[in-house]
């Protein structure tokens, strides 16, 4: 089978191909096309995997192909990852300094920022839509690209339900807690429900008990835990419930503002200026040594994650964080299994993206919502869950009516629509407000510009 991953050239990359040179099943990917705009990047990556590759003793690794080329890398696929950055991150840097520069959260993918970033990858990624239905109409689309559910959404007026999203942090969440608690995550079940970076795990089922209320009632386990961190105990108890780890930029968002504008830097000026010394290093560097070098890089972006919403200084280490292996407790070991699941009809439930249906009566059917759901041959089929609480359904719906303004604008060239996303947007707090920020990132973003060119 191929595989066409979509951003080739990124950092989470070589976590994908360790999951694939992990996987002795039948049938598995045979070739894996790194398609990105940068040639050097799509180098350097192709230097890290053939590393990898050395150290696979079965020696039956992926073959690897490098191309610059969209349609090429997309013909006859049977998968495609899409995890793109369209900007840059200097775009993302601008996502974050529009926002803060209006004392207004400056974040990528929450807030303002997040829809300045939709905004600009929509119609990038909508085109990738269509060429995979013109050059691989059998093939799904697992996204990676964030927005997450913004992105998914959009695709899916293209490709139906052959695209899915991929969020590493409500599974990364299961495993935890069940490490927490000493259990064994395969016989853990989690009551989830959201949208892609908004949701709340409900219920922690270890063969059909629920363990949250253990978990919330030990002072020494929850503060073990990233969110008893970030929330606080008292917060997480009086919730009943464990936030997904963005709803810290809700539920404490002065504290998440103040913080952010005190830091020396944001947390994409941080990334800019690693990865800048990371492509120029690999560049001289070579098997064993490029391998290296990925991986003190990504060890440091790991333990650095949210620092300053943890009370440090933006691309500080924090103890305890670095060495978490994603293959296995990420997104990439999520990807392999739906792969697994679709092309050898190994059923599994997880965590994903996918069209609502009948799943949130209290949303559109055709909206994209993140809940547990059952892969198999057949696709995706999201579970029943016990619907979301008046809380947690009217915060999903005030988001999901900015995210499809924001889809309508990317499609339409409607700065109307564009306007109105912003200003209604909870983090938002004036509509005056709003209109300076959709001024601010299309005079800083020319992506974003574009977007309007010819529109209303």
């Amino acid at each position: 089978m191929k595989l066409a991953i979509l951003g080739g050239g990124g950092f989470r990359v070589p976590y994908v191909y360790q999951a694939l040179l992990r996987d002795h099943g039948s049938p598995r990917i045979e070739e894996v096309w790194l398609q990105d705009s940068d040639a050097g990047r799509l180098e350097a990556m192709a230097a890290v995997l053939a590393a990898l590759a050395g150290g696979d003793g079965a020696g039956a690794a992926p073959q690897v192909f490098t191309s610059t080329d969209l349609d090429k890398a997309l013909e006859g696929a049977d998968f495609v990852f899409a995890a793109i950055r369209v900007g840059g991150l200097a775009g993302r840097v601008c996502d974050e300094r529009v926002a803060l520069d209006l004392n207004v959260l400056g974040q990528e993918t929450t807030g303002p920022g997040g829809l300045a970033y939709g905004l600009r990858t929509i119609p990038v990624m909508l085109d990738i839509a269509r060429r995979v239905k013109a050059l691989a109409p059998d093939a799904y689309v697992i996204n990676f690209t964030n927005p997450a559910g913004m992105i998914t959404e959009a695709m899916q007026s293209v490709l139906g339900d052959r695209v899915l999203g991929i969020c590493d942090t409500p599974s990364g969440l299961g495993t935890r807690v069940a490490a927490a608690l000493g259990l064994d995550p395969s016989r853990v079940q989690l009551d989830y429900v959201g949208l892609n970076h908004l949701g709340w795990m409900r219920r922690i089922l270890h063969d059909g008990v629920d363990v949250l209320p253990r978990l919330l009632a030990d002072d020494g386990l929850l503060g073990s835990l990233e969110e008893g961190v970030v929330f606080g105990r008292e917060w997480l108890r009086e919730l009943g419930v464990i936030p997904n780890e963005y709803l810290y930029y809700y539920y404490f968002n002065r504290e998440a503002v103040r913080a952010t504008l005190d830091a020396p830097q944001t947390r994409g000026e941080f990334l800019a200026g690693q990865q800048a010394a990371f492509y120029e290093r690999i560049a001289a560097a070579s098997g064993g040594a490029a391998m290296e070098l990925w991986r003190e890089t990504v060890a440091s972006r790991s333990a650095s994650y949210m620092a300053e919403m943890k009370g440090a200084a933006t691309g500080t280490e924090l103890e305890g964080h670095a060495g978490v292996d994603p293959v296995d407790e990420g997104y990439a070991g999520v990807a392999l299994g739906v792969m697994a699941a679709i092309s050898r009809n190994e059923p599994a439930t997880m965590i994903l993206n996918v069209r609502n249906g009948s799943t949130v009566p209290a949303l559109p059917a055709d909206a994209v919502v993140e809940v547990p759901a059952l892969v198999d041959a057949g696709g995706v089929h999201p579970l029943s869950l016990v619907q979301p609480d008046l809380h947690q359904t009217g915060l999903m719906q005030q988001v999901k009516a900015v995210e499809r303004l924001t889809i309508s604008a990317a499609r339409t060239g409607s700065r109307a629509d564009a306007a109105k996303a912003f200003a209604l947007h909870p983090l938002v707090d004036s509509v005056s407000v709003g209109r300076r920020l959709l001024d601010g990132y299309a005079a800083r973003i020319p992506e974003v510009a574009a977007v309007f060119a010819g529109g209303t």
